[in-house]
């Protein structure tokens, strides 16, 4: 997978349930972190796309877990675009052990191209196109605090 983007990161105690695994509702917040530094890296910073009268929003997001995570586990999330349409793009991210390979989870999030104001769907723009489909590949953003 290193020929997509990778987000890296290092699970933290909070994000732990009783059952001492990642709680599932935080794969939402690591995708949605992910995606975010996978626009940022193909150079689509959301202040950029609000500064347009653009916003893209998440109106599906499926998760398949194959294994758990736990505290201070280093996790790899590679994200990578799976479908272009005309109004809506979706991204995929494979959540990895970063030191085992294990699979832990698999999301893809749907999300649609609007306009701010009002709030319609809008065509995703020739220019975002062409970064959604030229990716990042090999861009890792580190945030698992090794040394």
């Amino acid at each position: 997978m290193s020929a997509h983007f990778c987000f890296r990161f290092r699970v933290r105690y909070n994000e732990c349930d009783a059952q001492q695994v990642v709680f599932n509702a935080r794969y939402g917040d690591y995708v949605d972190i992910a995606m975010t530094e996978f626009m940022r890296a193909i150079g689509c910073d959301y202040k950029d796309l609000l500064a347009r009268g653009l916003d893209n929003q998440v109106v599906k997001l499926t998760t398949e877990w194959q294994s758990s995570a736990r505290f201070d586990d280093v996790l790899e999330v590679f994200v990578s675009l799976t479908h272009l349409g005309n109004t809506s793009f979706t991204l995929q991210a494979d959540i990895l052990h970063a030191d085992e390979g294990r699979a832990i989870a698999r999301s893809q999030a749907v999300y649609v191209m609007m306009t701010t104001e009002p709030f319609a769907k809008t065509p995703v723009p020739d220019d975002l196109r062409e970064k959604l489909q030229a990716g990042a590949p090999g861009v890792v953003m580190d945030q698992s605090g090794r040394v």
